[in-house]
Order: C-alpha cells, then sequence, then structure tokens
C-alpha cells in the first residue's frame, strides 16, 4: 500500500472519471464510466478499483467528488449516499459503501464535485496559496464550492449555488429549464437552458451573438451574490459553457458593472479566471481530499476512516 497512493472518484451525473493517483503529475491510471443505472455503474467502479489495486498496489484512501444533492455528514447514517438527486434511478444510492467495501475499509472522504474541483485548484492550480476562493461549474447543470479562511464551507447539507434566484436580464423571456425553480441561476445559465433558449448547443453559438451578453450577466450576479456572502480572492469558472472562453472578460466586466465599486475584488488579475487544471480539476481535486485526510489522520495518531 502506497502512503499517499488516492483512489479518486470524480462522480458527475453524466459521466464517473476513476483514478489511482498522487498528483497532477503522477496519474498511474484512469479510467471513464458513463453514468447508467446505479448497479451497473458501481460494478464497473467496484471493477476499475480492485484491478488497480492490483496493478499499481493498494491505495491509502479512497476519495469521492460526487454530484448531488448527497449526503455528507459522517455522523449522517445516510453518509456517502446520493439523495434527493434529480438524476433518474440515483436518488438514495449509497456511492461511498460499496466502493469502500470492495478496497477492505480503507479511510474516505465524500464531497461534493465543485468542493473537490475548488481544492484542487487551491492546491495545483488557478487558486494555488489563496484561502478564500469560489468555483462555479457551468455545464449541463450548475453548481459552487465555496473556501473560506482554508476550509470547504458546508451547513446543514451543501451549498447550492446553482439555484440561487438572479434578476432576469432585460432582454430575457425565457422561462428557464430548473425543474424545481424554473428561473433560478440553473434554470437560465446552464447548458440545456442556452440549448433550449437559442435552438443551439453552446458550442455552436458564435462568439459574437447576444446570448453571451446574458449569460455573462448572470454569471456575473452569481460572483456578485458570493461577495457579498463570503468575499473571495479569485473566482474560477469552470465547465463545458465556460469553454466558451469570451465569456470570462465578459463576466468580470459586468461584475464591475454590476457591483458598481462597493465591493473589493482584491488585487489579484483577473479576478474571474478558468480552472488552469482544466477538466481534470474535479479529478485532482479529490487526489487533494485524499491527501488531506490522511494528513489529518497522521496529525491526530488515527487509523481508520471516516
Amino acid at each position: 500500500m502506497s502512503d499517499q497512493l488516492v483512489a479518486a472518484l470524480e462522480a458527475g451525473g453524466t459521466k464517473m472519471v476513476a483514478a489511482l493517483a498522487s498528483g497532477p503529475s503522477d496519474i498511474l491510471i484512469r479510467e471513464r464510466i458513463e453514468t447508467t443505472s446505479p448497479d451497473e455503474t458501481i460494478a464497473k467502479l467496484v471493477g476499475f478499483f480492485s484491478k488497480a489495486a492490483v496493478d499499481y498496489g493498494a491505495p491509502a484512501v479512497l476519495a469521492v467528488g460526487t454530484f448531488g444533492p448527497a449526503d455528507l455528514d459522517p455522523k449522517s447514517a445516510n453518509y456517502g449516499m446520493i439523495t434527493s438527486t434529480p438524476k433518474p434511478g440515483w436518488s438514495l444510492t449509497d456511492l461511498l459503501g460499496p466502493l469502500r467495501k470492495a478496497m477492505g475499509g480503507v479511510p474516505a472522504v465524500f464531497e461534493t464535485d465543485v468542493n473537490a474541483a475548488l481544492l484542487g485548484e487551491v492546491q495545483w492550480g488557478a487558486a494555488r496559496g489563496l484561502r478564500d476562493a469560489v468555483y462555479f461549474t457551468i455545464g449541463t447543470g450548475i453548481g459552487g464550492g465555496l473556501m473560506v479562511n482554508g476550509d470547504l464551507v458546508h451547513g446543514a447539507g451543501h451549498p447550492e449555488m446553482g439555484h440561487m434566484r438572479v434578476t432576469r436580464h432585460p432582454d430575457d423571456s425565457f422561462e428557464g429549464v430548473c425543474s424545481y425553480h424554473r428561473d433560478c441561476l440553473e434554470g437560465l445559465a446552464s447548458g440545456p437552458a442556452l440549448e433550449k433558449r437559442w435552438n443551439l448547443a453552446a458550442e455552436d453559438i458564435p462568439k459574437d451573438h447576444p446570448a453571451w451578453e446574458i449569460e455573462a450577466y448572470y454569471l456575473a450576479q452569481a460572483c456578485l451574490n458570493v461577495l457579498a456572502v463570503a468575499p473571495p480572492r479569485r473566482v474560477i469558472l469552470g465547465g463545458g459553457v465556460m469553454h466558451q472562453t469570451q465569456l470570462f472578460a465578459l463576466v468580470q466586466k459586468k461584475l464591475a458593472e454590476l457591483g458598481r465599486g462597493y465591493f473589493d475584488l482584491g488585487d489579484l488579475e483577473p479576478f474571474v479566471v478558468p480552472p488552469q487544471l482544466g477538466d481534470d480539476a474535479g479529478l485532482l481535486g479529490c487526489v487533494a481530499l485524499g491527501q488531506r485526510l490522511l494528513k489529518s489522520q497522521a496529525m491526530t495518531g488515527q487509523t481508520t476512516g471516516s
């Protein structure tokens, strides 16, 4: 067993990415597994990690960054479960338990995928060295992770930044696609919202299309809302929609306009940035989560996981 080898799983609603790794330059093996039914998907994950442990050595820790909602409280009877997700068939699915059992009960940590991505960027990427930062992923859905004074933020549950309320753009009458709230941030600014509003996938919308001014308006409001509650030193915007790189300057400009000089954007330029780790931010964030757990246990003398 490697002292720092992490069984890392970025668990998304469309795909799962599993790996054995100890850092960005040491990913021993990785595999993409489509997110189908819970039974089929988990069986494939168990098979991957079981074979990887034989081929490369048993990991010291298991770290999962998952789509949600999910139960992240180690004291809860439902810890490690996907809870009331709209993903068909996945509500009340125990994701962590079967994986940990297959690995012989190694120490484990269970987090949101966006908090994992944020930690990855703090450890190795665009927020390296910062203790206050936020990460939004804008894709099929919208999620957000927040770090304050070096700690990932939780509460009675976990942040659901994609469902914050935003003010409509004056030129936007689109009803929204969120099945719960219609016109929340996710309902107005996610990939499916763009596609339904404009009848084009995000990657097919021209760079000079008015869609992007409206999109930037909503994303800037999300950044402003976080600034008002827990001021970060950097905002990282990831996910498929943000592959439209012209959005970063638009969002930063809109943020300055909406803030009207009241909010301190700090001395970091630019303030709104893409993930330096790209699409690996979530996976590498899981590696960072696992290493953080091992370090914490070493300091307290623990030998077993949560």
